[in-house]
């Protein structure tokens, strides 16, 4: 049974979650289309599996935030909030250094990645939206749930709405931490939506993670109905009441059906969570960020240029293709374990 210090199938949730990311760069990065079926069921399912990554990984980022925050509610709430900005901060920082090429740093000029806006960004400033949104409805406790929620399901239900607004007057890397089509690879609209449903399952478990098997069921057909009936149901709404952007949210339903995948996958989590105490999913689990990073310099050669993709640039077969992905992920976990396990002695000592 999940502790209140210790929620199992949350460390497992996100060891998933940054697994599935490594092996998609990696995949996406080096295989050669052209070797292989992309009509096939198997590449098909591993291209819908990579689709789930993200809101997987924003939506724990959310909850187990959220979690830290109502865990010291009562007791040290300052603390982890400077925590919580702080990380914020340093997830922010990271984001630019994996993508600062130092070649062209040293020859006057910075690389035209460098201002795209990715995944800790996102997260980063997300972690700051959740602490300023928590401490705002510091006066209104009993309705905290309901208003992340709403911030949620607005976040996506408006999506064609706001991404269709001309943002040309902002300078372009403060454009691309808000919608798609100015260069970010992630932007904090709708990305910002996961992580608020995160926060709304903290609230929701809250002192309650005991009970949480009796929700396998519900959650389990909650993601079923978002993912085969949510966009008939917006298609439906949209001809009823004639409103343009339920139609569009129908056409590209990829947030709410991503959200159902993440459902499906929770109540499968909490199904196995007593098979999922061990140390390898804690140890993946708990961290991420390093796993990130040292797979960025890997694969893509922060600050130096020379990464695996310069060399191996869609060129591998699938066999050497998974067979590099074995090694890929041997080293990337191998260094964060020998990394860990070296602090670990050190502050010991």
């Amino acid at each position: 049974m999940p502790s209140k210090s210790r929620v199992y199938f949350l460390d497992a949730l996100r060891a998933f979650a940054i697994i599935m990311m490594l092996q998609g760069h990696f995949i996406s990065s080096v295989i050669d289309t052209s070797t292989l079926d992309t009509t096939h069921w198997g590449y098909r399912f591993w291209l819908y599996c990579r689709g789930f990554t993200a809101p997987v990984f924003f939506t724990i980022t959310g909850w187990i935030f959220t979690f830290l925050l109502l865990n010291e509610e009562h007791e040290q709430s300052n603390l982890r909030i400077k925590k919580g900005i702080k990380r914020g901060g340093e997830l922010l920082i990271w984001g630019y250094l994996l993508r600062l090429n130092l070649p062209s740093l040293l020859s006057g000029s910075i690389n035209g990645s460098f201002i795209q806006t990715d995944v800790l960004h996102i997260i980063g400033l997300s972690i700051c939206f959740v602490i300023l949104l928590y401490v705002g409805l510091q006066y209104l406790k009993q309705h905290r749930i309901w208003i992340f929620l709403l911030a949620a399901v607005s976040l996506f239900l408006f999506e064609p709405l706001y991404n269709q607004l001309n943002l040309e007057v902002l300078p372009i890397y403060l454009a691309s931490y808000l919608i798609k089509g100015y260069g970010g690879v992630f932007y904090l609209f709708p990305w910002l939506g996961y992580v608020f449903m995160g926060a709304t399952l903290a609230f929701f478990f809250n002192k309650k993670y005991s009970t949480c098997k009796s929700w396998i069921l519900p959650f389990a057909l909650l993601g079923l109905l978002l993912i085969f009936i949510s966009s008939s149901f917006f298609s439906w709404a949209g001809d009823v009441f004639n409103l343009y952007f339920f139609k569009q949210v129908a056409k590209n339903n990829f947030l709410f059906i991503r959200l159902g995948d993440f459902f499906l996958l929770l109540s499968f989590f909490i199904f196995f969570q007593n098979r999922l105490q061990n140390r390898i999913w804690k140890f993946l689990g708990t961290n991420t960020l390093s796993l990130y990073i040292v797979h960025y310099f890997i694969l893509y050669g922060s600050l130096s240029g020379f990464g695996l993709y310069k060399f191996y640039a869609h060129q591998l077969n699938v066999f050497q293709t998974v067979l590099g992905l074995i090694f890929f992920l041997a080293t990337t976990i191998g260094i964060v374990f020998v990394f860990v396990f070296v602090l670990k002695n050190k502050i010991k000592r």
